[in-house]
């Protein structure tokens, strides 16, 4: 198996060709709906990714925002690109050691899925020819682009599919390897060491889809694969892994379709509706109730061969069914699970006999209400049966949250790049490149050690805020007095809890708001216990850090309060404590914790329930006042 990654991070520098923010919004102040068509690209062919595209003859709606401008809805030439989107696309580079291009150019690429206003992308190349070391292997870098984000799909139908305008346009700096990664864990290595080099720089945007990858796998006698918009870092194991098992699936089904000479019987399809006028459930029945076509396509030699690949979950039978579905369809019936969905066993034999098969054919259904849109769907069957005798198509699949990944449309190619016309280049000079040289970051390796020499942090804390993001905060906060530890499980595990906030994403605290969270802890306003609460509080809305407390109701409990809590929680279960002693502590932490409520720190409320079993306990031995009756 081979692996290779493309690494996409959102920059926070403003849009890339408008001087808007880089900020979402889940308010809608408008639409416009347009329809696209695929242009030639520079050597006048056309990608047949953007043919497909176009051929489903969807429209689009673009819903605007607060913050969206008229170059993003295509109505006026792009603003100079952003400097300071340059300048983290080339200390990245630097940091990669890569060699940056004499002059950016920057390209359109052709894009009509409706995620771009314009049905191009604008993408520049950077930087090319770098190195990445990880875990003692070096790993190629290819190149460092540039590009504007896409719009933000918000929902879709069959006819029509609604994006927001307020992603589009924010830049995306892209790093792509070369297909030298081996399994599924060293792509996922890969991947967040590229990441940490784009936080390193300050520059990168947090919150849901900030980050994203694509996966291209490919395995021996099989075809590259893109999996596209993986946003979730631990899961990169998981589709890389499943697209091999994929893959060699898919190729052991190949060979015996070989050695049994199948092939694929090509259109017209024939209806054969009249033969199912009796299936009254199942997915045909809407389709035979209103008098609908039934297509069918003949796949001699591919009995048994459409179900699950034996050891496995994969099955031919789903690829088919994906192509249906990106056609419009809700899918496909198979002859492999005949009889079932309604059609009966006489039912399969009349099909068969119609379709004179023999006992290794195969054949497949499609049933709509529109003739059209199955014949469509039979064509990129049948095309994707074709290519299952020759072994594993290039296509662009989809990640599923379960792991599994689907067809989306073909593979793109060179044909969709052509030059953008309303850029000027941009000559980068030697100067400019020793000015980012001079200010390099950190690099994350050496930050990590760092942390744990200078600080006393775990070296499993210290990845957590290097590799998550949270490096400068936590120092900051720790320059500014508080402790390490402290810090350190704010940022990385109470601040990371936060739900998030719709379509905005998760709430992102300043450093002043956490500076003056740790500070009443650190004064004993609040117990460390009561942090989440007051974060949430925050998210919610609390004007300040102040407001948030009081919302939560966790300030004002003094040492006296606290330590005659402890006393009433000992009363209410001293027969308990007269009989364990010491050892009745661990069940009345838990009750004394939630009387608490994260008022107090939990070392503090410990110390006072240890003091009151003490006392009780005292109060109750044989030579104290308290224990005459």
């Amino acid at each position: 198996m081979k692996v290779g990654l493309e690494v996409h991070q959102q920059l926070a520098t403003g849009k890339l060709f408008c001087r808007c923010p880089s900020e979402l919004s889940d308010r809608s102040d408008g639409s416009f709906v347009r329809r696209l068509r695929p242009s030639q690209g520079e050597d006048r062919a056309v990608d047949p990714a953007a043919a497909f595209e176009a051929s489903l003859g969807r429209s689009y709606r673009y819903e605007t925002g607060p913050v969206d401008c008229l170059v993003e809805m295509d109505e006026e030439p792009p603003r100079p690109l952003s400097d300071g989107a340059l300048d983290v696309a080339l200390t990245l580079a630097l940091l990669l050691d890569a060699r940056p291009v004499d002059e950016v150019e920057v390209m359109r690429k052709i894009v009509v899925d409706g995620s771009n206003t314009s049905g191009f992308q604008r993408t520049a190349l950077v930087a090319v020819g770098g190195t990445l070391e990880v875990g003692g292997r070096r790993h190629e870098i290819l190149s460092i682009c540039l590009e504007e984000d896409a719009a933000r799909k918000v929902r879709e139908s069959p006819t029509e599919v609604v994006y927001r305008l307020d992603r589009l346009g924010i830049p995306l700096v892209e790093v792509a390897t070369g297909p030298d990664i081996g399994s599924g864990p060293e792509a996922r290595e890969v991947a967040e060491e590229i990441g940490a080099l784009m936080r390193a720089t300050g520059k990168a945007r947090r919150g849901i889809g900030a980050t994203r990858e694509d996966l291209n796998v490919s395995v021996e006698g099989g075809h590259r694969i893109e999996i596209k918009g993986v946003q979730e870092l631990r899961k990169i194991t998981e589709y890389v892994d499943g697209e091999d098992a994929r893959q060699k699936a898919l190729l052991t089904v190949r060979d015996r379709l070989r050695l049994r000479g199948a092939k694929v019987r090509p259109g017209p399809y024939p209806d054969l509706a009249p033969l199912l006028d009796g299936t009254t459930t199942g997915p045909l029945a809407p389709t035979t109730r209103r008098g609908g076509p039934v297509l069918a396509l003949v796949l001699p030699g591919f009995a048994g061969l459409l179900g699950p690949v034996p050891g496995t979950d994969e099955r031919l039978g789903r690829e088919l069914a994906d192509q249906a579905r990106a056609v419009g369809l809700r899918g496909l019936i198979h002859s492999d699970e005949l009889p079932g969905y309604g059609v009966n066993a006489p039912e399969v034999e009349r099909l068969r006999a119609r379709l004179e098969l023999g006992e290794q054919d195969a054949f497949v259904l499609v049933a709509d209400a529109s003739a059209e849109r199955s014949e469509r769907a039979l064509r990129q069957i049948e095309a994707r049966a074709r290519a299952a005798i020759e072994g594993i198509p290039g296509e662009t699949r989809d990640p599923l949250p379960d792991g599994r990944t689907r067809y989306s449309r073909p593979l793109p190619g060179r044909h969709r790049m052509y030059p953008e016309t309303d850029t000027p280049p941009i000559p980068i000079s030697a100067e400019r490149i020793d000015r980012l040289r001079r200010a390099l970051p950190e690099r994350p390796s050496a930050r990590l050690a760092r942390l744990v020499a200078e600080r006393g942090l775990s070296r499993e804390q210290a990845r957590q805020l290097v590799y998550g993001g949270f490096a400068d905060t936590f120092e900051t906060l720790a320059v500014r007095g508080h402790g390490p530890t402290l810090v350190a499980r704010l940022l990385v595990q109470d601040v990371p809890s936060l739900p998030p906030r719709g379509d905005a994403g998760p709430f992102e605290p300043t450093v002043d708001q956490l500076d003056a969270i740790l500070a009443a802890a650190n004064a004993g306003r609040i117990g460390k216990e009561g942090i989440p609460r007051v974060l949430d509080a925050l998210a919610r809305g609390a004007s300040d850090v102040d407001a948030a407390i009081a919302s939560t109701g966790l300030e004002g409990l003094s040492s006296e309060a606290l330590m005659a809590l402890a006393d009433r929680v000992v009363r209410d279960h001293l027969p308990m404590v007269r009989a364990r002693g010491p050892e009745s502590f661990s069940p009345l932490m838990g009750d004394l914790m939630r009387e608490v409520r994260g008022r107090r720190d939990g070392r503090e409320v410990a110390e006072a329930l240890r003091r009151a079993i003490a006392n009780a306990l005292e109060r109750s031995s044989p030579g104290s006042a308290g224990g005459h009756g």
